[in-house]
């Protein structure tokens, strides 16, 4: 029971199988998968997503850590999220959207994830990404940004609440064709 106290004691909910690894110090793939199969039979771990575990239940965990955890690579929540919450556009949105060095959607549970491919230069790129809780977030300037990238078309309701020369900063800063 050693190795779930080291697992509580920490300040985290999820777990991929190599942190469990590097955590427990195992090295056989094989003692791996049969510790942590004993402690999901005995409800001390849950299975999440592949290769991606819980010490609760995934009712119990926040979907924008789950969101940040899926890939297990930097990402952050963007465009129709963020938009949306600002009140920049009207329809209710049922993913979670975050932009990655991949594309891919997952649902797991209740929540639908949708994760966008950016070219690194601007994923990786500062400018407009704040870190709420160790979840890391557009400003709705950038998420604005984002999405004229992804879709410079796209209608959106409300855009009066945006600072434009903000925007326009941030696709410079980023580096987006404008």
């Amino acid at each position: 029971m050693y190795r779930m106290s080291e697992l509580l004691q920490l300040n985290r909910k999820l777990y991929h199988t190599n942190d469990l690894a590097i955590l427990w110090g195992i090295a056989s793939k094989n003692t791996l998968y049969t510790t942590i199969s004993r402690y999901i039979d005995k409800g001390i771990l849950f299975p999440v997503y592949k290769g991606l575990y819980s010490t609760v239940p995934l009712a119990s965990l926040n979907p924008l850590e789950l969101g940040q955890a899926i890939i297990h690579q930097y990402t952050y929540l963007t465009t129709e999220s963020v938009l949306s919450q600002a009140g920049v556009i009207s329809p209710r949105v049922y993913d979670y959207t975050f932009v990655a060095d991949l594309s891919k959607r997952v649902s797991i549970g209740q929540w639908s994830f949708r994760f966008r491919k950016l070219k690194d230069d601007y994923l990786y790129n500062p400018t407009g990404i704040i870190n709420q809780n160790s979840v890391f977030v557009a400003t709705t300037e950038r998420a604005f940004a984002d999405m004229l990238y992804f879709n410079p078309r796209y209608h959106f309701d409300v855009p009066g609440s945006i600072d434009f020369d903000k925007v326009k900063s941030f696709q410079k800063e980023i580096g987006y064709p404008c």
